[in-house]
């Protein structure tokens, strides 16, 4: 069967939803003969920052000498970024036939996410990976990733987000992500909230001696020329310039570094020199991700309300006239919020309308957006979002694609002149 055939056939998946619970993918793994097994596995959750968390320690990790594996999701254009080996995503000659394996062990009921775990899992096996750093779905202990057996779990910050499946609170959610961490293995936690972090000590024994708290632990700090220096467990090193730009990576640059050295309780020791090469190299598409041009753009992923003031923040790092506002929002996000961070900074915002189900209209976002106090104008899809934008711009001016993982996504593919594959999960 042709990929594309397959493609269609594993998104067709998506008419289950979203079902916690890891029954499935571990039956669909046992089918598969358990491919799970052959490689060590880190389990990366949180709300925020975990593909750059995901980015940073699969870099460092590479720049060690280990054949290292990423799987992370959503995708941006293509469904093989899922996918990669050393940084470098599966080929569709590869795909095609692993997609097929798995298709057909798959249970009757297997949703999108689970099958595409397994078939990771599987890829990564046959590759003979060291290691695969695995970023979680929405969850954590009924994610499907859970199924893995992880050596190591990383928390990004967490925050309120798909609350109708992890719960209404923050305590309710950072529950079911800490749930994800295997017994007496190491957990690397970035800044909480008090409720949160009280809600991960619940999580663990008394003795908690497994938990790494990285506002406690370790330290970093910025230096006027933009680089910046971390303060470890034990390394110290000066004059960090990480591959992925933004002020606010410096946390997940940090979780990322901190994770490195603690993988020495398992067993994997990484020299200094990998860490500083591996933070350096490290790469993650549409998280402040520039185009050059006149005028030039700017794309991030930010998509909910903490991520969007982590990006005002960021912001104050670029030199510009004034700032034209992209923007695209799923339904389901707290969409003021969102649009209340960025509203100070903008000229103008050009309302979309991603070309995905879940995504709030155009003429409802530009509604909200006006309400704010920003110029808004309606423009259908992202493409004439970019273009609209592109004629009011000035010299000087900036060009901000936002609100969504499926906007960047969108933006990137028909800046390329390619076909956009949005799925989500």
């Amino acid at each position: 069967m042709p990929l594309e055939r397959m493609l269609k056939k594993l998104y067709a998946r998506r008419r289950f939803g979203i079902r916690p619970g890891v029954e499935r993918v571990r039956l669909l793994l046992d089918r598969l003969g358990n491919p799970e097994q052959s490689f060590r596995t880190v389990h990366i959750v949180g709300t925020n920052g975990k593909g750059s968390t995901s980015a940073f320690l699969a870099s460092i990790l590479t720049a060690g000498g280990l054949r290292t594996a990423l799987f992370t999701s959503p995708h941006l254009v293509s469904f093989s970024e899922r996918l990669r080996i050393d940084g470098r995503e599966i080929s569709q000659e590869r795909l095609e036939p692993l997609l097929n394996t798995v298709l057909a062990a798959a249970p009757e009921e297997a949703t999108f996410f689970e099958i595409v775990t397994a078939l990771a899992a599987l890829y990564f096996s046959e590759e003979g990976v060291d290691i695969a750093v695995f970023e979680a779905g929405m969850g954590g202990r009924s994610d499907a990733t859970a199924a893995l057996p992880g050596i190591m779990t990383l928390i990004t910050p967490i925050s309120l987000d798909h609350c109708d499946y992890l719960g209404a609170t923050l305590a309710a959610i950072a529950a079911e992500k800490a749930g994800i961490a295997k017994a007496k293995t190491p957990v690397i936690i970035a800044p909480q909230p008090e409720e949160v972090r009280q809600a991960i000590l619940g999580c663990f024994p008394p003795d908690r001696s497994q938990l790494v708290w990285t506002d406690t632990a370790v330290s970093a700090s910025w230096n006027s020329d933009g680089t910046l220096d971390y303060r470890g467990l034990p390394a110290v090193l000066k004059g960090l310039a990480p591959g992925i730009r933004g002020r606010y990576q410096s946390e997940n640059a940090v979780l990322a570094l901190a994770a490195a050295e603690s993988l020495a309780l398992t067993g994997i020791n990484l020299p200094e020199s990998a860490l500083r090469r591996g933070i350096s190299a490290a790469s993650w598409p549409g998280r402040m991700e520039t185009i050059p041009g006149h005028p030039p753009l700017l794309l991030d992923g930010a998509h909910n309300p903490a991520g969007a003031l982590a990006l005002a923040e960021a912001l104050a790092d670029y030199r510009y006239r004034k700032l034209l506002l992209v923007l695209g929002t799923m339904a389901d996000k707290d969409v003021q919020k969102i649009v209340s961070a960025l509203a100070p900074l903008a000229a103008t915002c050009y309302c979309v309308t991603p070309a995905i189900d879940r995504a709030l209209d155009d003429t409802k976002l530009a509604a909200i957006s006006t309400g704010m106090g920003i110029p808004s104008v309606a423009c259908g899809s992202v493409g004439n979002g970019i273009a609209a934008a592109q004629r009011d711009a000035g010299d000087g001016d900036l060009i901000l694609v936002c609100g969504s993982l499926f906007t960047v996504g969108e933006a990137k593919a028909w800046l390329t002149g390619t076909e956009f594959d949005g799925v989500r999960g």
